[in-house]
């Protein structure tokens, strides 16, 4: 992606300098690993222990260090992560302004190893999520890393782009009420179909990556596509299920499979109308 001399974000709340104590993981992480090996290590019934984790992670107070300075390196990918975030406050201020409303903008927090939120303590360990109750997106960027040597992405900088417009894209399901609505419908549903809406909401917010990448195709680069639909094909349920527990168990997906998830993104990307994108008809 062209990035270098752009407009960078004045919303990023930079703390990987900060030594913190963040243990339990919380939020909807674009993968969910903790949750995955819970399942497999654990057993027994989801709900009961996402329920039992919300519960640890009340009363947690964050612990900080000293701080360090940044290494070039780290100050490099935090200069090209804020002016990525920078696009996707022009792209979506310009959607919202289109339907004649106003675009409130998330911060974005940039992280190492774990951090307190409002929505309770975060490891890294589940990647990047985001928190509806401070609009909050939060990234240890150290996970474009592991996506690349632990899942197969093909890597790149468009990689860490996707990762990140599909966690604003659950900020766009937050300020159009879709999160809230979704929670409601799971309420007395069974784990599966819990799980199939909460699928249809991962999905939809691929899709939002996707119109993101429509309205920003002047900054992109031959091969960033293909980067993203890599980085969406390696956090797909089967693919993180068949390299963490050996098997696909599809009542158990919570994001969608690979192909659904390439799919939805490029949907997005190639038609920029908000209105194709509804994931949740047939659920």
């Amino acid at each position: 992606m062209k990035w270098m001399g752009r407009r960078q974000s004045d919303n990023v709340d930079d703390r990987r300098g900060m030594s913190t104590g963040g243990k339990v993981v919380t939020g909807g992480g674009i993968i969910g690993v903790i949750f995955v090996i819970i399942q497999m290590f654990v057993g027994g019934d989801s709900g009961q222990i996402l329920s039992q984790l919300q519960n640890q992670i009340q009363g947690q107070t964050q612990s900080s260090g000293p701080e360090r300075e940044l290494t070039e390196e780290e100050k490099q990918e935090g200069a090209f992560i804020e002016t990525a975030f920078a696009d996707t406050e022009d792209v979506w201020s310009d959607i919202f302004n289109k339907q004649g409303e106003t675009y409130k903008k998330p911060t974005l927090v940039l992280f190492y190893d774990g951090v307190q939120t409002e929505c309770g303590g975060a490891s890294s360990a589940v990647g990047p999520f985001y928190c509806p109750a401070d609009e909050n997106v939060y990234i240890d960027l150290n996970f474009m890393k592991e996506l690349k040597t632990r899942f197969g992405a093909k890597g790149g900088d468009f990689a860490t782009v996707y990762v990140l417009a599909h966690e604003v894209g659950h900020h766009i399901q937050n300020l159009m009420g879709t999160s809230e609505q979704m929670q409601s419908e799971q309420q007395g549903r069974s784990e599966a179909e819990a799980n199939k809406l909460s699928v249809a909401l991962e999905l939809q917010a691929d899709f939002y990556a996707g119109v993101f990448a429509h309205y920003n195709k002047q900054y992109l680069e031959a091969g960033d596509i293909e980067e993203a639909m890599s980085a969406a094909n390696a956090v797909g349920d089967d693919a993180i299920q068949q390299k963490t527990q050996g098997k696909i168990v599809p009542d158990a997906f919570t994001h969608g499979t690979s192909a659904q998830r390439m799919k939805w993104f490029m949907k997005g990307y190639e038609t920029g109308d908000l209105s194709q994108g509804d994931t949740f008809s047939g659920i």
